[in-house]
């Protein structure tokens, strides 16, 4: 729990922490009775110091296992292998020093969770038995964490400004991935979709176009677009432009690493507003949407004093635990706990919980169940084709259909009223959803439909 849990000391085993084997295996059959499927992330770039195979490794030069790890002798003149950079600016290099045996060992992330040596065909075999091990369980799929991290430079030359970096994202990627696939693969029905954070969409798209390696990727590139229309347009007509036919998107504007979305993209008092508008886009565009716990709540990010932050790398805001009860009613753990939370809880606690936002027709909670129900309900939002449309500067819209259905979905993002043409798509529109609870369904006409301020619609043309 050094980087809490992305430092494996055991990779066939729950944290004591979370209980047992058999809470998995409960919680799994649980999950397919109700026809939902399990994913576990897979650290697979690095474990945690404590691990066997890294005790081992560090105990000798000699010993069987030191090359299952990085380790390298430094310059002449002293210092580190070379000049790679940690993930966490506060780490400072990707090199530590082991007294013990006199060499650096490599890690891409904290000193305490040292990157194994893929280059080692005896790890590639140790690590594809771990996914073995899970499937045999019944997962149902695996995100791969860091998984840019998995391939390096051998030769470990120095990063240069401006060129390819050298410790990440190398050659060997691809092959690595396809042999990963094809354990998968002997399985039926499993999924892996990478933490891929490449800010390259031609490079990015490489690993989903050969259809041999991830079956989807978290788009890096499109979670860090400014809050512009033409921004989203122009990305996701770039990322269609490049995509090979069968290619899947995974789209999502949040997770455990970047700011929340309500708390991102409010720059003039429409957070909340544009964090039901995000959910609108993310469920009609044309791919997988992955939705981050609290996002569904429209949290923003919480407070967090400095005597209470726990992060390295300053992200614990958008980690507060979820308030499940009113605080006035649960107490100030808020459903989350009795005792004392991890992290504090965002400030309007007792608004935003899922109790209140449950009993609220106007919540976000509920949007995102009409949403998720809505997408489950339409197959044309499920597999239909996607078309984006010109709509003018301030408005994104695209449309989804099918042979026997045709929808518009558009975003206003703008803080002031912003008039949707209809754009020739049909006078005979209706009104699916919007993100405003208080829209009047009757409120459409030929000329097309006036959107407030940072909402977003789904029409049936």
């Amino acid at each position: 729990m050094t980087d809490f849990g992305y430092d494996i000391s055991d990779y066939c085993d729950i944290d004591p922490v979370f209980g047992t084997l058999a809470d998995l295996d409960a919680l799994v059959a649980g999950c397919h009775s109700r026809g939902i499927k399990v994913v576990l992330d897979w650290v697979l770039n690095h474990t945690s110091d404590p691990h066997p195979w890294f005790l081992a490794s560090r105990s000798s030069r000699d010993d069987p296992r030191r090359h299952w790890y990085v380790w390298r002798d430094g310059p002449a003149g002293g210092g580190p292998p070379n000049n790679w950079p940690a993930a966490f600016q506060a780490v400072g290099s990707a090199w530590t020093f082991d007294e013990a045996t006199g060499q650096w060992y490599l890690h891409s992330f904290l000193p305490e969770q040292p990157d194994l040596n893929w280059d080692n065909p005896q790890v590639e075999s140790a690590m594809h038995e771990v996914l073995r091990f899970w499937l045999d369980r019944g997962i149902d799929g695996f995100r791969l964490d860091a998984v840019h991290r998995l391939a390096k430079d051998p030769q470990l030359r120095d990063n240069v400004p401006g060129q390819r970096r050298h410790d990440e994202d190398w050659d060997t990627m691809p092959e690595r991935l396809r042999g990963i696939r094809r354990v998968v693969d002997s399985y039926p029905d499993r999924m892996l979709v990478g933490e891929l954070y490449l800010l390259d969409l031609v490079r990015f798209v490489g690993y989903l176009n050969s259809g041999d390696q991830l079956h989807l990727a978290h788009n890096f590139v499109f979670i860090q677009l400014p809050w512009s229309a033409r921004a989203y347009r122009d990305s996701i007509d770039e990322f269609e432009r490049l995509s090979a036919e069968h290619t899947w998107p995974a789209w999502f504007l949040a997770n455990h690493d970047l700011p929340r979305v309500a708390s991102r993209f409010d720059t003039d008092g429409q957070g909340a507003a544009r964090a039901r508008a995000v959910g609108l886009m993310l469920y009609a565009l044309r791919g997988t949407p992955f939705i981050y716990q609290g996002e569904e709540l429209g949290l923003p990010d919480a407070k967090i004093p400095p005597e209470q932050a726990v992060d390295v790398d300053g992200r614990d805001p958008q980690r507060a635990p979820i308030p499940w009860q009113p605080p006035s009613v649960a107490g100030p753990g808020a459903g989350f706990t009795t005792g004392t939370p991890w992290l504090p809880l965002v400030g309007d606690a007792e608004t935003l919980c899922a109790q209140r936002q449950a009993e609220d027709l106007h919540s976000t909670l509920t949007l995102f169940r009409r949403l998720a129900q809505l997408r489950a309900a339409t197959p044309a939002l499920q597999g239909g084709a996607q078309r984006l449309l010109d709509a003018g500067p301030d408005i994104l819209a695209w449309i989804r259909e099918d042979a026997q259905d045709r929808l518009l979905a558009a975003v206003n993002f703008t803080a002031r009223p912003v008039t949707l043409p209809l754009l020739g798509e049909g006078p005979d529109a209706t009104l699916v959803l919007s993100t405003d609870a208080d829209r009047s369904k009757h409120e459409l006409d030929a000329g097309g439909i006036t959107l407030g301020p940072s909402e977003a619609v789904l029409l049936r043309i």
